[in-house]
């Protein structure tokens, strides 16, 4: 590590490229560590900057979050019958049936959990891109790949029960205005997030809450291994700061977080519908219950032909582009450090 060395009357101070004190040698040349075992990354104002980009992002792009599971989850009846039949149609229907409040069902179990999810997700890749460097500094893009895809596997643990309770809430419009339309309105009860999570608990217990994490993993993982190497490529091309830290202007982390988010949102949406098929508890009349992963891709393939697996996909980019743009921009901008009073 290149380190700067400050010289003071009685002291000698060395400092990281960051401007971190590591350890200072006083004037009788006895060393004294100051924070010989700091780690590179301060937890807390990432922890602060995933967060404040978290709820930013989600109440920007929430609504079309909404549009993007109704239409993954929606089956083509046995003559054709759909109940919506593009995302314009689907953003109408629900606002003119739910009202302004109906288009943030969920929204309540996303803010809450946004915050260590995108911690975990920014601050692990960071992690293993720091930890998967080689000596010389390069890191290879097989390396980049699998940071990407370690930081994926991580969130698991806050992306599943997170995605699993908001699905169940952002359907429940749809399945509701189902049973309206076939006379079966008794048949749907009123749900919230407490009530399902104390429901799976009770029936379940904690893996109640860990339904469809393998088909999670399958898109989380893949997701991170084409996002996190496309972001830090593209983010390498724009200006630097004038402040000598090397990072990206921010505008430059913003466009870069949302070209990278919307191509690979594009790439992994067939996964995205097999995981929400898989999450929803409540199913609307005559539609097909999976077994699993692959009965679910086979049913969704023999049924609904290939292009079911790409329902919601021009949503799901537009969610997923300011969602990582804005998540970027903050995570780089230092509003963490700045609240906490660190350098950044």
């Amino acid at each position: 590590m290149l380190q700067l060395m400050l010289l003071s009357r009685h002291v000698t101070c060395t400092y990281s490229q960051k401007g971190e004190r590591l350890l200072c040698t006083a004037a009788r040349h006895s060393l004294v560590t100051i924070m010989g075992d700091q780690p590179k990354f301060k937890l807390l104002p990432k922890i602060l900057n995933g967060g404040i980009a978290g709820i930013v992002g989600v109440t920007c792009v929430f609504p079309l979050d909404l549009v993007k599971t109704r239409l993954q989850n929606q089956q083509i009846g046995p003559n054709g019958e759909r109940m919506y039949n593009s995302m314009f149609d689907c953003f109408k229907k629900t606002y003119r049936v739910e009202g302004y409040f109906g288009m943030y069902r969920g929204s309540g179990v996303n803010i809450l959990l946004i915050t260590p999810e995108k911690a975990i997700k920014l601050t692990a890749n960071d992690y293993f891109r720091h930890h998967l460097t080689t000596k010389d500094g390069k890191l290879p893009i097989h390396r980049e790949m699998t940071a990407g895809g370690l930081a994926g596997l991580c969130q698991i643990v806050v992306t599943t029960p997170m995605e699993l309770l908001k699905i169940q809430l952002q359907d429940a419009g749809r399945v509701a205005a189902q049973a309206m339309a076939s006379g079966q309105t008794a048949s749907v009860p009123k749900i919230s997030a407490t009530s399902i999570t104390l429901k799976l608990l009770r029936e379940k217990g904690i893996l109640g809450l860990y339904r469809g994490t393998t088909a999670t993993m399958l898109r989380d993982v893949s997701f991170s291994v084409v996002y996190f190497p496309l972001f830090a490529h593209l983010n390498s091309l724009g200006p630097r700061k004038s402040d000598g830290s090397g990072e990206a202007v921010f505008w430059c982390s913003f466009l870069a977080g949302c070209a990278s988010g919307s191509l690979a949102a594009l790439a992994v949406n067939p996964f995205d519908v097999v995981k929400t098929r898989l999450q929803l508890l409540s199913k609307g009349a005559h539609e097909t219950q999976y077994t699993g992963i692959l009965n679910a891709i086979a049913t969704i393939m023999k049924d609904e032909g290939p292009r079911a697996f790409f329902k919601g996909g021009a949503c799901r980019m537009i969610v997923i582009a300011p969602l990582f743009g804005i998540a970027q921009m903050v995570y780089y901008f230092g509003v963490g450090e700045a609240i906490l009073g660190y350098n950044k």
